[in-house]
């Protein structure tokens, strides 16, 4: 039986979470020092007239990867082309898309890693000398044909920069890796979502909820989302600390922002592998979960807040996990 979890993985509207993306590096929350490279990089490129240089933006999912794709494309004053690795299946399509781009355009992909190798092939002339080579015909009378390309920008967004093939990472000249956010971040993030919603958010409830968001700020526009539709059911639409408290034990999201989810992998660590080590393919298994939600989604948050522990041996519960959950350390097997 698969565990439900309401903080990264449930259906979402994405057209409503995109009305509350900041549009400039200015209305950006947090992140300052890639803002203040940015700011340099877009001006410097400006000055030049000429395209920004490709960048790649690393990061789990939610801490504003895209956003930023399409702040750079608005302060550069230039066009916005958006697709996704899996989504571009044959080198034709990329051929497709790279040849009606204008000068200067953004062309952003999200999960670059999963490109396929041949289409990942025709980038690489593209990004370096703004060429590409299409095959045409079949067998003995195949012929090269290369066609030159409008100056561009290439944006790469990976949650898993570790499966970036080596010419790959190479060819980006700028490279950015997008870190967890403090929870007075979130709060002023939530708080400018609540206003841009029409939600009356207190501070204390806006911090409330920052410090159950997990360092991420879409899981706070989705927590806010989610304590709207209870305060305006259960209270009078404004949301206040006590409201927050309310919304969010319904959602089932505890003090330390964990959900079912992560406590069902804490347990499954301390109650059925002693606490570990247990390796991953064990891990997904016993709890009827992909690998991929697990390291992507699950273990950068708990590792970063020292609940999980990373071994060459496998996954390995810490002390805090123990306490967390209200287990003695005694009960774990040595």
């Amino acid at each position: 039986m698969r565990t439900e979890r309401i903080s990264t993985t449930e259906p979402e509207d994405e057209a409503a979470l995109g009305s509350l993306r900041p549009r400039t590096i200015a209305e950006f929350v947090g992140q300052d020092e890639i803002k203040e490279k940015l700011r340099i990089y877009i001006s410097a490129a400006k000055a030049r007239r000429e395209p920004l240089d490709h960048v790649l933006l690393n990061g789990p999912p939610g801490l504003g990867k895209t956003t930023l794709a399409q702040i750079i494309a608005a302060e550069m004053g230039v066009g916005l082309r958006v697709s996704s690795g899996p989504a571009i299946e044959k080198a034709g399509d990329l051929a497709a898309i790279l040849t009606n781009l204008r000068p200067g355009d953004v062309f952003f992909i999200d999960e670059i890693h999963r490109l396929r190798r041949n289409v990942e092939e025709i980038l690489y002339p593209a990004m370096e000398d703004g060429k590409i080579d299409i095959i045409l015909g079949e067998g003995p009378n195949a012929q090269s044909l290369r066609i030159d390309l409008p100056e561009f920008t290439l944006v790469g967004a990976t949650t898993r920069a570790g499966l970036l093939s080596a010419p790959m990472r190479d060819r980006f000249e700028v490279s950015f890796r997008l870190g967890f956010y403090t929870v007075a971040e979130l709060t002023r993030i939530v708080v400018r979502s609540g206003e841009l919603l029409g939600i009356g958010v207190s501070p204390e409830g806006a911090a409330e909820l920052a410090k159950r968001a997990r360092g991420t700020p879409r899981i706070a526009n989705r927590l806010l989302r989610r304590t709207r539709d209870y305060a305006e059911v259960k209270a009078e639409g404004r949301i206040d600390r006590e409201i927050a408290r309310a919304a969010l034990e319904m959602l089932q999201i505890d003090e330390a922002g964990l959900d079912g989810l992560d406590r069902a992998v804490l347990r499954a660590l301390v109650d059925k592998f002693a606490g570990g080590p247990v390796g991953l393919e064990t891990l997904a298994a016993c709890l009827s979960e992909e690998k991929d939600t697990i390291t992507d989604v699950v273990e950068p948050f708990l590792l970063q807040e020292g609940f999980l522990q990373r071994t060459p041996q496998g996954r390995v519960a810490t002390d805090r996990t123990y306490e967390h959950l209200g287990k003695p350390r005694s009960d774990r097997l040595l």
